[in-house]
């Protein structure tokens, strides 16, 4: 039951029960100030948390945002980028929630937390003060009631009769009190229901805008999260093919090591400890010093990095400590003059020899090999004695040619396996992916490679052949071919389209290489890939999309000659180029390419082989066009005219970091020699980082001042060197057309993007083309004009038409 009215007639009374009632009333909204008091206080307590959430969660984006992702090799995939980008995406996605999430807290303050303020002051005050002054009034009136009762009636009447009107007076002020009293407390437990509870709607209303805010946000975030779901399947599924590659890989390189060295620019390289002598410094020097110049006071051993070309003779070191992290020292350079076999009768060191250098004669330096095997290797190499018939240079092992053959009969196989595929089994879940019996393949296989038994059996109508069997042996063929169908020579070209540029520019790309294959290899491809967009169309059912047909087909029809990490790292950039030959089976292979179109570069703001920019500004000036040879290996002008495709080695060079001839206009000139040590324009490789030429090294004292025949170089400079004899390590790789001597009214097109650092100079994106072209009077540049302006062109940054 809840609490009793007051009624106004009771006021007059005041009899016990109007009492209880008016207490009854005041109690209760002593608890609703109570109530409300608290909530005010949790309801500040709620703001200051949201903003403590808010906090945090601005602070784990800012983190999110920050964070990047590093990646191996020299490029991304599609799906790589859009995972990178993914942290930004969640990083705005709770910047734009806890915005909503700020307004909700100053919504809460407003419309919940102000408005209860209000009332408890304003109403429930002003009951309290009523409820004071109702109190004193009923004090005030029972006293002077029991004192006027207390008058003696042998008073005055005119004193009785005032003391009668006083009382009355009192108590009707009392009345009046009472009723006014009485009047507000009802008022107040009426208005308390609204008063109280709107707030607490706007408060609800705001909590409500901000989840559905955030659902909104859900909403729109939901395309992308779908698109993200994609990428990380599509980016699982190609490491678990990556993965079992580098497994395999490993596995090989395990049991067999010295069968599975990298081709090298140097003739001989590894880690040798070299001898450091220590000098005493006593200034008194003895007769026999005076004439043979002071002892070695003790010496050290110290662990270098070694690398020595045997063509121009030249030795680099730098020393290296594997302990506290790794740390690089200083490199020198040098050029051999003599190599010496030490015998342990000379010195209290096993594997040890002596180096002499051409511009320091009779100075030798002590260096120790790890093991007699590697003391004669770099004997050998340096022209000792006691050399092995085996080199120190690292030939690319061949792959071991199979029985299959890209003949009529390699036809036969692929048609036979396509057309039962096609009718049994194009909507076999995981087509492709699940692989037969192995037993059962190579049986299989061996009967379709077989002129005898080949027309015999029957691949569509017979059930002794399952479907996983039968495209487990087309795949089993396809990687038995001597050399993958997409073939090793513009294996290096497919890959660097998909590692950028634009969709379009890629498909181009692809579409212009996918003509350079020899015929036999375009017919095949052809017909597989056909074959692979008809099982892509049927992905509902047999859950073959594109991507995962890149999968499986990326490492089938590419590889690259050498099995390296590097390479395999590529996997994912062979899916890509097999996604694009299916979504464009038509265009590809039923159209001709633009004759226009150019050689694939590389579109991204920095590519990985772009050529450095030959300033004006450097101190010492190019005097010839650079070559630009792959490897850093060097000729003579007049070597690239003598090199035809033929003579060219790319059996033995041939990799992802050290493509085919036909590539080299695609990766462009290597970038800027990493260490300026090298004074014909090698490179230590990727791991080395650059030293300063002037740094110089206190491990080899006969070596303190720099030889005047010693030859040096800028970073962006390759000087000649005198020509080496032929041989197949010696030779280029990969050999782009160099610009005339002379260049007089050309044109040429941009293969790299440029921003002007001077005002002579000309700024360009890839493809700009440049009208009346003509050679600079500053060495490494030429002169063009471009959209009306004319100014200058690095070099090495376009191509003449």
């Amino acid at each position: 039951m809840g609490l009793q009215p007051l009624e106004f007639s009771d006021c007059y009374l005041d009899s016990p029960w109007f009492r209880e009632r008016i207490r009854a009333h005041e109690a209760e909204l002593e608890r609703t100030n109570k109530f409300i008091k608290e909530l005010i206080k949790d309801g500040k307590n709620l703001i200051a948390a949201t903003k403590s959430l808010s906090a945090a969660q601005r602070k784990f984006a800012h983190s999110l945002r920050d964070f990047k992702f590093e990646f191996i090799g020299d490029a991304e995939t599609d799906d790589e980028r859009c995972i990178d980008a993914s942290l930004r995406e969640f990083s705005n996605f709770l910047k734009n929630l806890e915005e909503q999430r700020e307004i909700m807290a100053l919504s809460v303050t407003e419309t919940l937390i102000k408005p209860l303020e209000k009332f408890r002051k304003e109403q429930l005050g002003a009951v309290k003060e009523e409820k004071k002054k109702f109190d004193k009034e009923t004090e005030k009136n029972y006293s002077l009631i029991d004192k006027h009762l207390n008058l003696s009636a042998k008073k005055k009447d005119s004193h009785l009769q005032e003391a009668d009107i006083q009382v009355e007076q009192n108590r009707q002020h009392f009345y009046e009190l009472s009723l006014e009293y009485v009047c507000k407390l009802q008022e107040i437990q009426e208005r308390k229901k609204f008063e109280f509870v709107e707030p607490m709607l706007s408060f609800f209303q705001g909590m409500f805008t901000f989840y559905h805010q955030g659902h909104e946000l859900a909403k729109d975030f939901n395309h992308y999260k779908m698109e993200l779901q994609i990428n990380i399947q599509n980016t699982r599924n190609r490491f678990e093919g990556t993965r079992s590659e580098v497994e395999e890989l490993m596995n090989k390189i395990r049991q067999n090591p010295k069968d599975h060295k990298r081709a090298s620019q140097f003739t001989a390289e590894g880690y040798l400890y070299v001898q450091e002598k220590i000098w005493p410094a006593t200034v008194f020097i003895s007769h026999e010093e005076e004439l043979h110049g002071p002892a070695p006071f003790g010496s050290s051993w110290v662990k270098h990095y070694c690398m020595y070309r045997k063509a121009a003779k030249k030795f680099n070191i730098i020393p290296f400590e594997h302990r506290s992290g790794g740390k690089l020292g200083d490199g020198e350079v040098f050029f051999l003059k003599e190599c010496t076999k030490r015998n342990t009768d000379s010195i209290d060191r096993r594997f040890c020899f002596d180096i002499e250098a051409a511009d320091r004669p009779g100075a030798a330096l002590t260096m120790q090999a790890f093991s007699e095997e590697e003391r004669k290797q770099w004997l050998e190499a340096l022209g000792g004695k006691e050399a092995l018939l085996h080199s120190f240079n690292r030939a690319i092992i061949p792959r071991p040619e199979g029985s299959a053959q890209l003949d009529k009969m390699g036809f036969t196989i692929l048609r036979k396996c396509i057309s039962a595929v096609e009718t049994r089994g194009i909507n076999d879940q995981g087509l492709y992916r699940v692989v037969g019996v192995s037993s059962k393949v190579q049986r299989l296989l061996s009967m379709l490679m077989d002129v005898k038994t080949c027309n015999e059996v029957d691949l569509e109508n017979s059930i002794d052949w399952e479907v996983k069997t039968i495209t487990s042996a087309l795949k089993q063929y396809l990687r038995s071919l001597p050399e993958p169908l997409m073939t090793y020579e513009l294996h290096g070209d497919f890959i660097v389209p998909a590692k950028s540029g634009s969709p379009e520019s890629r498909v181009n790309a692809i579409h212009f290489l996918v003509h350079k294959l020899p015929e036999k290899n375009k017919e095949m491809l052809d017909i597989l890939v056909k074959h692979l967009t008809n099982v892509s169309n049927h992905s509902k059912q047999n859950l073959m999309t594109v991507a995962n047909l890149g999968v499986v087909f990326g490492p089938t029809l590419m590889r690259p000659q050498e099995e390296t990490v590097a390479a395999i790292m590529d996997l994912k950039f062979q899916n890509i180029v097999v996604e694009i030959l299916i979504e464009n089976h038509e265009k590809i292979f039923r159209t001709l390419p633009d004759t226009t179109f150019p050689e694939p570069v590389s579109v991204s703001t920095s590519p990985p082989n772009a050529p450095p920019r030959q300033s004006k500004r450097q101190g010492q000036r190019i005097k010839r066009p650079v070559a630009v040879y792959n490897l850093c290996l060097e000729l003579e002008d007049g070597d690239s005219a003598n090199l035809s495709k033929e003579d060219t080695p790319t059996s033995n060079l041939d990799s992802l970091s050290s493509p085919s001839p036909t590539t080299a206009a695609i990766h462009g000139p290597p970038g800027p020699d990493k260490n300026h040590l090298l004074a014909d324009g090698g490179s230590f490789g990727d791991w080395a980082s650059p030293v300063p030429y002037q740094m110089r090294s206190p491990m080899v004292q006969w070596l303190n001042t720099q030889s005047p025949s010693t030859p040096s170089c800028s970073p962006a400079v390759t000087p000649p060197s005198p020509k080496p004899p032929p041989s197949p390590l010696s030779l280029p790789a990969a050999i782009v057309d160099k610009p005339p001597e002379s260049v007089v009214n050309r044109k040429a097109r941009a293969v790299y993007p440029c921003e002007a650092e001077h005002s002579s100079e000309l700024s360009f994106e890839i493809g700009a083309i440049f009208e009346d072209v003509q050679t600079s009077r500053e060495p490494g540049w030429l002169e063009g004009t471009l959209n009306g302006k004319r100014g200058l062109i690095p070099q090495n940054y376009v191509k003449l038409l």
